[in-house]
């Protein structure tokens, strides 16, 4: 029986690094928690920062990946960390990432035609639908319900006069990707009365500009191609409707961001709530840090506790159709990044 060497190069507990070698007897599974970084939260995949590698680790550490065939995760969750695997493990022909915009950093360790043709790259796209289809639903309650205003109050200890607050049922939500994080979004939002509307990547900027007038609420779920770049420009932005609320789980270059801040400035959008940005981290001198209307979180939606065993749920997965010969969950294409 030939035994297929899996290398887990990515923080993991002992628990789900056990469940990996349930998945069938031809796997040998390594993990030298040593030769990692300690992770600074749950499902912390990149580790400690200030790691580094004594030069006997180093050398264990490479030793420990030459003879990979699957590695899951890669070193910092980095580009460079990307590349060195792929260099230093000749055998390599399955890498699964743990995260969904995996097509991003493959881009971006500029591997040549040999390696990408060589590996077979799978994302962890759909795996963090949950949070952030919360996280989204979260943002649209936070304005629905005036949270800068109570935030404001309790700030200069004011008990202000009674005032009503909007509600979600009856109001209408466009959904900018219909993956499974805008499906998510859609199952929760029409759970709370709103009627959805969902736009895929397929169906063009006409279809965008034709819906987004109707919006109360938009949510951004795509992910960054070539096709998307700039979707939400600076002529869509100034058709949404007067008090709409948007909310970005996608990518931040998925959005002209100046135009974005321009309508949130002018009062012409009640709020925003933003996940990510067109430069991250985002620069000290953005004024979405000081727009009273603008909701930032440093690119963490995505983080859930559950985060590593739905991961490991993935991967184990597609450890069973690589062992079967059958197409991976995820997969990248190598031609698009995505």
């Amino acid at each position: 029986m030939e035994r297929v060497r899996v290398v887990i190069a990515t923080p993991l507990e002992a628990e789900l690094v056990e469940r990996l070698h349930e998945v069938d007897e031809r796997l040998d599974v390594g993990l030298e928690p040593d030769l990692l970084p300690s992770p600074r939260y749950p499902s912390d995949h990149a580790g400690d920062d200030s790691f580094e590698r004594t030069p006997e680790q180093e050398a264990r550490f490479t030793e420990l990946v030459r003879d990979a065939e699957v590695v899951l995760g890669f070193p910092g969750e980095a580009p460079p960390g990307l590349a060195w695997i792929v260099r230093n493990a000749p055998r390599l022909r399955f890498l699964q990432a743990t995260f969904a915009g995996a097509g991003q950093q493959i881009r971006a360790a500029q591997l040549n035609d040999e390696e990408l043709a060589r590996v077979m790259f799978a994302s962890s796209a759909g795996i963090h639908a949950t949070p952030l289809a919360e996280w989204s639903i979260f943002g649209i309650l936070a304005f629905t319900k005036s949270l800068p205003r109570l935030l404001e109050d309790k700030a200069n200890k004011r008990w202000a006069e009674h005032y009503p607050t909007d509600e979600l049922p009856g109001k209408n939500l466009l959904v900018v990707g219909m993956g499974s994080i805008g499906r998510e979004v859609a199952r929760l939002a029409e759970a709370f009365g709103m009627t959805v509307a969902g736009l895929r990547r397929s169906d063009g900027p006409e279809r965008l500009r034709e819906l987004i007038p109707g919006a109360d609420a938009i949510v951004v779920a795509v992910p960054l191609t070539d096709e998307t770049r700039g979707l939400i420009d600076r002529q869509t932005i100034a058709l949404m409707k007067q008090d709409a609320i948007f909310v970005n789980v996608g990518r931040g270059a998925v959005v002209d961001e100046q135009a974005l801040i321009d309508a949130l400035r002018s009062g012409r959008l009640r709020g925003a709530a933003l996940d990510v940005f067109a430069e991250e981290p985002l620069p000290a001198a953005s004024p979405l840090w000081t727009l009273d209307n603008v909701i930032v979180s440093p690119h963490t939606a995505a983080l859930s506790v559950k985060e590593n065993e739905r991961v490991v749920e993935r991967f184990a997965e597609n450890l069973r159709r690589y062992l079967a010969g059958q197409e991976l969950l995820g997969r990248v294409r190598t031609d698009l990044f995505y």
